[in-house]
């Protein structure tokens, strides 16, 4: 069965015991962890505590983010990469998830896929790297990330798809989770509703089929072939106006996600892999 979890980053502004009391009591089946500037994201001792008292289990640690957390495990992003693995580690969580780099981060861009190939290693977790979008600035398309913003083109093992940024970045998320095939190992649950060629420039996260993205059709594919990654709601429920909104908002997006994965009494599909070697 796939796992549905919630990533904390859903329950913002609350704090991180309020993220996985809401995500218990909803039913997720665990939690990802946004690392932030709370400094008990970056505690192993008090993550695993809240897990066993909650009784959700961290399914996934989420790398911080540079124009977030600019300061969080100092200024490497390699060595917060690091961290992040040995924190996957020590929680027990089996994935990591990883944005591509930005362009100006010049050494690191460089040998970013070697690198997440050798903390992979090093430390036996997966390092999944998430699909992000094209930046445009009055029009203009700006090339932010390095390699690029697509793991579909990159030489990665492991890929996180994120419907929010496909939306943003126009690209058909059914086709970018068959393009990515076997390397699909980590899904962030969501929506969006406009891409950046008709003048979107903020990623929604919004509740799934509240948007465009074939949202459902990618998961029931997903449960056809039998894939053994997390399913993980990252929802901006920032501007609910209510804790029984957001409550709304979070419970909708996991009725929509074991509806989506209830698949029963039809024949398994092979991977896209194995339907071209056929």
């Amino acid at each position: 069965m796939i796992s549905v979890g919630m990533s904390t980053s859903s329950a913002f502004p609350l704090g991180l015991e309020q993220a996985f009391r809401l995500s218990a009591e909803i039913g997720y089946d665990g939690v990802e962890i946004m690392v932030t500037n709370d400094a008990a994201t970056h505690s192993a001792s008090r993550l695993l505590e809240l897990a066993a008292e909650h009784g959700q289990p961290i399914l996934s640690i989420h790398a911080p983010v540079l124009l977030l957390t600019h300061f969080v495990w100092g200024r490497d992003p390699k060595a917060k990469l690091e961290r992040t693995a040995e924190l996957a580690v020590a929680t027990g969580a089996p994935t990591v998830v990883a944005h591509p780099p930005f362009r100006w981060q010049s050494g690191y861009a460089e040998r970013f896929l070697d690198i997440v190939r050798e903390i992979s290693a090093r430390h036996g977790v997966t390092i999944a790297i998430e699909n992000m979008f094209p930046w445009k600035i009055a029009g203009r398309s700006m090339k932010m990330y390095a390699p690029g913003w697509d793991p579909s083109d990159m030489e990665c093992a492991a890929a996180t798809l994120d419907f929010s940024h496909a939306s943003l970045s126009g690209r058909d998320s059914l086709e970018l989770a068959r393009a990515l095939d076997t390397r699909l190992r980590h899904v962030h649950l969501c929506d969006g509703s406009r891409s950046s060629d008709d003048g979107g420039i903020f990623d929604e996260h919004l509740v799934p089929g509240r948007g465009v993205e074939p949202v459902a059709a990618v998961l029931r594919e997903l449960a056809l072939r039998d894939w053994s990654g997390s399913v993980v709601a990252e929802v901006n429920t920032k501007k609910a106006g209510s804790p029984d909104a957001r409550l709304e908002m979070l419970t909708e997006t996991l009725a929509f996600a074991r509806d989506a994965l209830r698949v029963t009494g039809v024949r398994r599909l092979p991977a896209p892999q194995e339907r071209r070697s056929a």
